[in-house]
């Protein structure tokens, strides 16, 4: 007989050759747990802060044209839309919504991924083998079925049918996110042009009232001024003196609140339009009027323009629409899911008899716990579609209402500005008939001061008045969603962008410009005669 062979068994690992094979994964542990250790808040210094701040503002004011002389409500607007920050920032939020929706499209197609690696061990891969009949072990010595040492590279093609689905229904979504990102810029251009006009009307009437201000105060403070000396002399009585100074006080205190409440104007529209804050701003008031005509239209045919062009109503339709998608990509997830694959395969190991082949396959899969939570995702989508049209309903009735508020407030204020332009007129004659008298010496200061300040108060009533219509006229524009139509040309110069926005506020004379600035009250002589 002969004797059988002996079997060599492979002798454990020496503790050399463990601190050898756990040696660098353990040191590589060790390394990254203290670099985690050592993490600490880092405050930003003032140094850095100051140079950061620098780079925002040269940031800001990059690309923005400089101002060469006064500014029209045409330019002002134009200049909004153009160098506006938070307007770039909603033209930026349209990008990103955008550049997702492109990409989203690339996740219909199937992945083509191509890997390559490199394996290494430390001992051979030997293997024993064992009679399948009797169960005995093989008399051949183990066999080294793979090499120590070899790479692999794989180029593979996978496609997920249910995927694709999914992937297509959230590309649907996406795309109605991008379509509620340019709703939004429309609303925030809506808001801004509204701004600006306030703010130019309020920097125009600033403008106007600036110098005469002044100068009434600086009378009044001399009538202040007299009639305390000519208390403490006791040219008059007491109780007339201290009555004559409450009424100049009371004077004072009126134009001293008029100046304060005007001062924030000019940096109000700076900051609109992106224009140095210290820049002196000076702007020049269009010459057309306010216009009635939208008032002359039904108010059905106001709702129906809002119902169509409103900003927010569509913004609700594109949110109904991509809550009903919803439940359609939940219906999908009910469905089996099916894997298509296919490859290029290729392996250095010389053991391997074919080092370079193609595997092809198909997998059907479907995860039965989906049946049970079908109900719960379904009513979750339903819910979710219920709630986006509860919201649109909602929509649409406030917006109805604000059409019927917008149209009433726009009526209102147009008529408030016309009596205020009426009462303006007449205090300005008063104020001029005072004017000539005080060339005659026979009005007192106080009389003076008075109709100076109350034809003032009078044109900043009047300006003020004026603002307000424009805002209500604004707000109806914006409910109707009315805008120039330059929305997508700010790309172009300022002084073509500046005459498309004239042109189409022309072209759409429904509210109009308000008329002729009047010209500012008289700038107070210096009085001679004693109060």
């Amino acid at each position: 007989m002969h004797a059988s062979p002996a079997v060599p068994t492979e002798r454990p690992p020496l503790r050399g050759d463990l601190r050898s094979t756990l040696g660098a994964p353990l040191l590589a542990a060790l390394m990254l747990l203290s670099g985690c250790a050592s993490v600490t808040p880092e405050p930003v210094g003032g140094p850095e802060l100051l140079r950061q701040s620098g780079l925002d503002r040269a940031f800001a004011a990059r690309g923005v044209a400089p101002i060469g002389g006064p500014v029209s409500l045409d330019e002002a607007m134009a200049r909004a839309l153009k160098y506006n920050l938070d307007r770039r920032g909603r033209m930026m939020e349209e990008a990103v919504a955008m550049n997702l929706l492109a990409t989203s499209k690339y996740d219909m197609l199937p992945k083509l991924l191509a890997a390559a690696g490199y394996r290494h061990r430390n001992s051979d891969a030997t293997t024993r083998a064992v009679d399948s009949v009797t169960g005995a072990p093989s008399l051949a010595n183990p066999f080294i079925s793979s090499e120590r040492e070899h790479t692999v590279s794989d180029l593979g093609l996978t496609w997920n049918l249910l995927d694709f689905g999914l992937s297509y229904v959230a590309a649907k979504q996406n795309a109605d996110r991008r379509l509620i990102a340019a709703e939004r810029r429309r609303k925030a251009m809506h808001l801004l042009m509204q701004d600006v006009r306030t703010a130019f009307w309020r920097t125009a009437s600033a403008q106007k009232l600036r110098a005469t201000i002044r100068d009434s105060i600086v009378m009044a403070e001399g009538a202040l001024a007299d009639a305390r000396q000519a208390e403490a002399e006791r040219l008059r009585s007491p109780i007339d003196s201290l009555r004559y100074q409450r009424q100049v006080l009371e004077n004072l205190r009126l134009l001293e609140g008029i100046d304060q409440e005007l001062a924030s104007a000019r940096i109000e529209l700076a900051n609109f339009i992106n224009a140095p804050l210290s820049h002196d701003l000076i702007v020049v008031e269009p010459a057309e009027q306010l216009s009635s005509a939208i008032l002359e239209q039904s108010v059905e045919a106001l709702e129906l323009r809002a119902i169509a062009n409103n900003a927010d109503l569509r913004e609700q339709h594109y949110n109904a629409r991509i809550a009903h998608a919803e439940t359609r990509k939940v219906m999908l997830r009910m469905f089996p899911n099916l894997n298509l694959n296919a490859g290029l395969k290729y392996d250095t190991d010389k053991y391997l008899v074919n080092n370079q082949w193609s595997e092809t396959g198909a997998q059907i899969s479907f995860n039965l716990f989906n049946l049970l939570s079908m109900p719960a995702q379904q009513r979750l989508a339903d819910s979710g579609v219920a709630l986006a049209d509860q919201r649109r309903v909602t929509a649409q009735m406030a917006i109805l209402a604000q059409v019927h508020l917008a149209r009433l407030h726009y009526g209102n204020a147009l008529q408030q500005f016309r009596r205020a332009d009426a009462i303006w007129n007449v205090d300005e004659r008063i104020n001029q008939h005072g004017a000539n008298r005080a060339q005659t010496q026979t009005q007192s200061k106080l009389e003076k001061v008075s109709n100076n300040t109350t034809a003032i108060l009078s044109l900043l009533r009047r300006y003020q008045a004026l603002a307000l219509a424009h805002a209500a006229a604004s707000k109806l524009q914006a409910v109707l969603g009315m805008e120039p139509a330059v929305a997508n040309q700010v790309g172009l110069p300022l002084d073509q962008l500046t005459a498309a926005i004239g042109s189409a506020l022309r072209h759409e004379n429904q509210f109009g410009t308000p008329p002729p600035a009047p010209a500012a009250a008289p700038a107070a002589a210096p009085a001679t005669l004693e109060p």
